[in-house]
């Protein structure tokens, strides 16, 4: 099979059709094998009904119902996990993103061998300040802590090796550092496309200004465990050991001066010294307790369930 398309959705009924057959005549029109996979998180409209529909007229759909809304990472981690074909697109189904970039995504993957290519809406319809600043922002932060060099994190058009999808765990909110998440696995033939931005059709945006926030949190967290994440005890063993030789050096100084510098001097517990040396030797320990007990919890964790499915269509 040469292309999956996978499209995480949530509350999208009027679009669903109309983007069907906008794939299904992008694909006649370049004889492309392919299947389409609408992962529904969890809609409360009749999305899955339109969806339900689609895989009867068309047996290359297949869908995806998850019991509940779980995110639209856990949404591209069904995908990715049932996806077959050489290379796998994935695309928001607001009609935002236009399908007749697939052929040349495609051909980035085949014949230049990118492992990865993303989506840059160098031209955008959104509010410039609900979405256009704050995302720039939010891009600029992305390349100088992550080092992957792309102009548009947050773009939902994307194109993968199968290599990279079965590869890479998506987890958590991270569907917005994919790039980062193949870098760090190994994929760093990482390429971008200038794509065309196409204003909401239907329905509203279901993501606010939160993202944003949570973005930035959830870059500080890809940061740590690109970083750190298989040997934590690097990071907070060295804060530790920092910690501690500096309280350590307040107390040694303490106790010379009053055993023999001013010996009839007030108490060592009036001096503010004393407590700075308490304080940092105390933080210090729990930076070697927390680094121990991460080591522990990364040896022994186990793989949780996160998402339910309640329906699938079309899977062999």
């Amino acid at each position: 099979m040469n292309i999956s398309v996978v499209i995480p959705l949530l509350n999208e009924e009027e679009s669903l059709r109309e983007l069907h057959d906008w794939i299904v005549s992008v694909m006649q029109s370049n004889s492309f094998s392919y299947e389409i996979l609408f992962i529904d998180d969890g809609s409360t409209d009749t999305s899955w009904n339109v969806i339900h529909n689609l895989s009867e007229e068309n047996e290359n759909v297949k869908g995806i119902r998850f019991l509940k809304n779980f995110g639209k990472s856990q949404a591209l981690h069904a995908g990715f996990e049932k996806a077959k074909g050489d290379v796998v697109i994935t695309m928001d189904a607001d009609l935002q993103d236009n399908p007749e970039e697939i052929a040349e995504l495609y051909q980035m993957i085949i014949k230049d061998k990118f492992d990865l290519v993303s989506g840059w809406k160098k031209k955008r319809y959104d509010s410039i300040i609900s979405k256009n600043l704050p995302s720039k922002l939010f891009n600029w932060a992305a390349r100088r802590t992550s080092g992957v060099k792309l102009n548009d994190f947050n773009c939902g058009l994307k194109a993968y090796s199968n290599q990279v999808v079965k590869h890479i765990d998506v987890y958590g909110e991270m569907h917005r550092y994919i790039p980062v998440l193949a870098k760090n696995a190994g994929f760093i033939n990482i390429g971008e496309k200038v794509v065309q931005h196409q204003a909401r059709k239907y329905g509203s945006t279901k993501f606010g200004m939160n993202r944003f926030i949570n973005g930035f949190l959830d870059l500080l967290t890809i940061w740590f465990i690109s970083r750190f994440g298989r040997q934590p005890m690097h990071l907070f063993g060295l804060l530790g050991v920092i910690m501690f030789i500096i309280g350590f050096g307040f107390a040694f100084y303490l106790g010379i001066d009053k055993l023999f510098l001013n010996p009839t001097g007030r108490l060592i517990t009036d001096r503010p010294q004393f407590y700075l040396a308490l304080s940092t030797m105390i933080i210090g320990s729990q930076f070697f307790i927390a680094g121990f007990l991460g080591e522990l919890i990364l040896r022994s964790k186990k793989q949780q369930q996160r998402y339910y499915i309640k329906d699938a269509l079309n899977f062999s």
